[in-house]
């Protein structure tokens, strides 16, 4: 698949792996705070992420500057409302920083693990925020960026959004709470999306449910000047602005939902419990959609496809916490296997988008090694 988006997002080529952590780690306070902005700005408390040359990718320390601010925001009674934007107009957030966890992961760093705990604690954090959260999700959003947004009470897309969760091309899975989030998606579009990353566009962000609203970009400054406006809003006041704005919108008002079309023969190919038995739905079918599909999926890590498929069905009747605890295992067992690294090699570092994976086919990536992935860590899981 091969998503530009990953290859944006590194930005340490010249450096040795060392330098990445070391630099990584110990970047000024100064530096630090200049990626993520905090303000507070009339009603609200407003988060910009602030990496543009970098599509506002999501890095440990930004995280860290966002987590406390946010549970300030919610205890404070003077913050009525908490809005999560990007800069420089081509991206929310195209995804976590995975080069830099990627070479941290190859050195045994703790940053490996310290990244995904403390990345789902945020997103959690979002899940569960008592103040009305706004992600304004214009742009390129995946990965890290779609935690950071649709968990979420309202989400905001423009025809600039671009959704995906490309991970099973880069040896990980849907994680940052995608093993809830996709399988309550209608039918069973969550789980194409999920194993094929397939990108969703403009106001198909919306149709998908991905996003609770959709408004033109040019209006987008000024839904931002009338949500700080409000006087005490409750949330009741906040919806009725996005609403209206909503409302308002008018491109591709009257498109049909890109996936409408394939909806019933996506529900039934991707209705199989396993890939195999989804594989063999897309052969019988033999549409050319179906065949495209196929090719995709026969591109991906086979044992990302089984982590995935399992982590959705499992996760559709899991709450929002279990569905982390659950995800943090497989990032753990993930960090300690092959095709992560080798994913991020092919897609990221040689660009040459030719992965080589362990195991290279599906029936090498047997049941035991399956639960594996999904074991408990003991006294290292991630608890609430």
């Amino acid at each position: 698949m091969g998503s530009p988006t990953w290859r944006l997002v590194s930005g340490f080529n010249s450096l040795n792996r060392t330098n990445v952590i070391l630099q990584h780690l110990r970047m000024s306070k100064h530096t630090d705070a200049a990626e993520v902005l905090l303000e507070r700005k009339g009603c609200a408390g407003v988060i910009t992420l602030n990496r543009p040359k970098f599509l506002n990718a999501l890095n440990l320390s930004m995280i860290r500057h966002i987590y406390p601010q946010l549970k300030n925001w919610e205890q404070d009674p003077e913050t009525f409302l908490i809005i999560i934007k990007g800069t420089g107009g081509k991206a929310f957030c195209a995804g976590g920083d995975i080069r830099v966890i990627s070479e941290a992961g190859k050195a045994n760093q703790k940053i490996a693990q310290d990244f995904f705990r403390e990345e789902y604690t945020l997103n959690n954090a979002i899940g569960s925020c008592r103040k009305p959260y706004v992600a304004l999700i214009h742009g390129i959003t995946m990965g890290g960026g779609v935690g950071l947004s649709v968990h979420g009470q309202f989400r905001v897309a423009t025809e600039k959004s671009l959704f995906a969760m490309p991970e099973t091309a880069i040896g990980l899975f849907p994680d940052v709470g995608g093993g809830y989030f996709l399988p309550r998606l209608r039918g069973k579009l969550g789980y194409f999306l999920a194993l094929t990353g397939f990108r969703l566009k403009g106001r198909d962000v919306y149709a998908a449910g991905i996003a609770t609203h959709f408004v033109d970009s040019e209006k987008l400054g000024m839904l931002e000047e009338d949500l700080l406006a409000l006087k005490s809003p409750s949330k009741e006041n906040i919806a009725d602005v996005l609403d209206a704005y909503h409302a308002k919108s008018k491109i591709d008002q009257d498109k049909p939902f890109i996936l409408e079309e394939h909806m019933d023969n996506i529900n039934s190919w991707f209705s199989a419990n396993t890939v195999e038995q989804i594989i063999e739905n897309l052969q019988q079918d033999g549409s050319s959609f179906a065949l495209e599909q196929l090719k995709i999926i026969n591109k991906m890590s086979p044992t990302s496809l089984k982590i995935t498929l399992r982590q959705l069905i499992e996760g559709s009747s899991k709450t929002l916490q279990e569905v982390f605890t659950m995800e943090y295992r497989l990032s753990q067992a993930c960090m300690g296997g092959h095709d992560f690294y080798e994913g991020v090699r092919a897609v990221l570092i040689d660009k040459d988008q030719s992965p080589k994976w362990k195991p290279a086919d599906l029936k090498e990536v047997t049941d035991e090694d399956l639960n594996n992935y999904f074991k408990s860590l003991g006294s290292n899981d991630l608890k609430f």
